[in-house]
């Protein structure tokens, strides 16, 4: 029988419905991280941004307080970069993606640190580390005393070679810089899994957060090559579908896949948003003719953006002036009437979000 072809409309659908951006989710936290495939989080403020967005009811304290409870977590992992994940996800991304994190490292130092310097810095990390939190000054010592001419490019190599978490208070809402480190063996226990069962995870959360998609979408993702993938693949039950273009997708069972008819909300995305990368190139919640207003040599972190009938219509900014709070709205294009109403109303609702302490709150802008 013929796969079924999806139009670039379902792809959409799909992955706004999978993202909790069709409508709001009741899910308690943690399953919403591990539905989403966990949150790119280096601005600290993205995790709680993208979370208000996808969550009914939610507030900041509820992040704060899973970080501080180890129910959530942050740590360098897709990528080497840092994600925000549930804990019982951790050790699956974490072991999953790290010999192709080790090896990307190697290729881009290649002919200065070897991996036996990298071991050998690692084993002093877990030994100062141990049972207790370290802040990156102390970590940073450790290793100018191995590298004195890079030792932040030492430190950043590293977090492939010894898991690491970042410690609350840092990298929550109230404290942005995410310079507190433990062992992730401390804070949530020995893993118990194995890099195999990792990868065969990191799959299944990506084609339930982002599929029906290719393998290269979510090597892409995950950072490990497609071959790894096409192995863990193997033994797990994928649906399967065609694009437009005739290329092959794969998707979970019984994963969302809302006709590309369904209405879509205006929603926000925070600052390194998973869904504009190029991986989601394909559900063109990002138009091209846009990306370049997303992504430039001066913003590569990508600016935070609002959505219209399921696009980056434009982007936002949030400005306080004493205890004056104002959401500013740049158009990318013209918002028609009925949307701009949604809009605004979510935008309203954001500003007071974003400055609770505020005593006024403004919206400007709309297209």
């Amino acid at each position: 029988m013929a796969e079924r072809v999806l139009s670039t409309r379902d792809l959409n659908r799909a992955l706004l419905a999978r993202q909790l951006l069709l409508e709001r989710s009741r899910l308690p936290l943690v399953r919403a991280l591990e539905r989403l495939g966990g949150i790119q989080a280096q601005y600290a403020p993205s995790s709680y941004l993208g979370l208000w967005s996808r969550l009914e009811g939610f507030e900041l304290a509820h992040l704060t307080r899973a970080l501080e409870r180890r129910r959530a977590v942050q740590g360098t992992l897709l990528r080497s970069t840092i994600h925000l994940v549930s804990a019982g996800d951790y050790w699956s991304f974490a072991l999953g993606s790290r010999s192709a994190r080790q090896a990307a490292w190697l290729r881009y130092d290649k002919k200065r640190l070897s991996n036996a310097d990298l071991e050998g810095a690692a084993a002093e990390v877990r030994s100062l580390l141990a049972g207790k939190v370290a802040h990156r000054d102390e970590l940073l010592e450790l290793a100018r005393r191995r590298d004195p001419e890079r030792p932040t490019h030492l430190w950043n190599g590293l977090s492939a070679w010894v898991e690491l978490v970042r410690a609350p208070p840092s990298g929550t809402w109230d404290r942005r810089r995410a310079d507190l480190y433990a062992l992730a063996a401390d804070w949530l226990g020995r893993p118990d899994t194995t890099p195999e069962q990792g990868l065969k995870l990191l799959l299944r959360r990506y084609l339930g957060a982002f599929g029906p998609a290719r393998l290269a979408d979510v090597a892409n993702w995950a950072g490990v090559p497609v071959a790894n993938l096409q192995t863990a693949a193997e033994g797990l039950r994928l649906r399967r579908f065609r694009n437009e273009e005739s290329a092959e997708l794969v998707d979970v069972q019984r994963a969302p896949l809302p006709a590309g008819s369904t209405p879509a909300p205006a929603r926000f995305l925070p600052t390194w948003d998973a869904t504009v990368l190029v991986h989601a190139r394909a559900t063109q919640i990002l138009p091209e003719e846009y990306r370049p207003l997303v992504f430039d040599t001066k913003t590569p972190h990508s600016t935070p953006t609002f959505l219209v009938d399921g696009s980056v219509a434009g982007k936002w900014r949030v400005e306080r002036s004493g205890k004056n709070a104002t959401l500013t709205l740049e158009s990318f294009e013209t918002v028609p009437a009925a949307a701009k109403r949604d809009l605004r109303g979510e935008a309203e609702r954001l500003v007071r979000f974003h400055e609770p302490d505020a005593e006024s709150h403004a919206v400007v802008g709309a297209g």
